[in-house]
């Protein structure tokens, strides 16, 4: 059982979770606005949520409860599976939470739905990129995960599996249960839910290039 992260250690990666510095708070900060402007156009090419909308939207339906109050229900449930991959909670956590969701916010109130297909299929291919590279760049700061990105890490470290792939069955299995429940789906849905996870593993890979001279010192 190999208990080696599947994130790589960059130049900019912090010593501890809560260590604060000009370089790592940049990196993270302009990475989760990237996330947020990413979901935004998702929402705003019209065809189809993140799986994980898809997600908190069923069990808002099933349960008579608002969408935010079902997002805040999934992220206290998926903290409770942090417990047994013994994952810590960090700046990165919190930061998660607030700069995603503003900018997010900011993108759906600042540009329209398109009305040209080509838009809105470029609006979705490039939110689905931006989120992927996003996320890389924002859990290569090691100032700690988000909820869901946490899960991730943590099945990764705990039983060596690939992030691609662990990524991709995690938000299939959302995916499928959202739609099950009710959630809104469509072809940007299941893009996204097969293709992050490797958008995710492919930045690695090309960052565990550019950065393995100036990486090995430090380790």
């Amino acid at each position: 059982m190999s208990k080696k992260t599947p994130i790589p250690l960059m130049p900019w990666a912090a010593s501890h979770q809560w260590e604060v510095k000009w370089l790592n708070l940049a990196i993270i900060s302009i990475a989760m606005a990237s996330m947020g402007i990413g979901e935004g156009l998702l929402v705003l090419a019209q065809f189809g949520n993140a799986p994980w909308t898809v997600l908190s939207q069923g069990i808002a339906l099933q349960a008579g409860i608002s969408l935010g109050v079902s997002i805040a229900l999934i992220s206290v449930v998926v903290l409770l599976l942090w417990v047994p991959f013994k994952l810590r909670f960090g700046l990165g956590t919190i930061l998660n939470i607030l700069i995603i969701a503003f900018f997010a916010d900011l993108t759906t109130r600042v540009l329209s739905s398109p009305e040209a297909i080509f838009t809105r299929i470029s609006f979705m291919l490039l939110g689905i990129f931006i989120f992927g590279v996003g996320t890389a760049f924002y859990l290569s700061c090691k100032l700690g995960a988000g909820p869901r990105d946490g899960l991730m890490v943590g099945i990764c470290q705990k039983y060596g599996w690939n992030v691609g792939k662990v990524r991709t069955a995690i938000e299939v299995s959302v995916c499928g249960f959202g739609i099950f429940l009710g959630g809104t789906f469509g072809v940007s849905t299941l893009l996204f839910a097969i293709s992050v996870g490797w958008i995710i593993q492919g930045t690695y890979i090309l960052l565990e290039k550019r950065f393995t001279v100036s990486v090995s010192g430090q380790i």
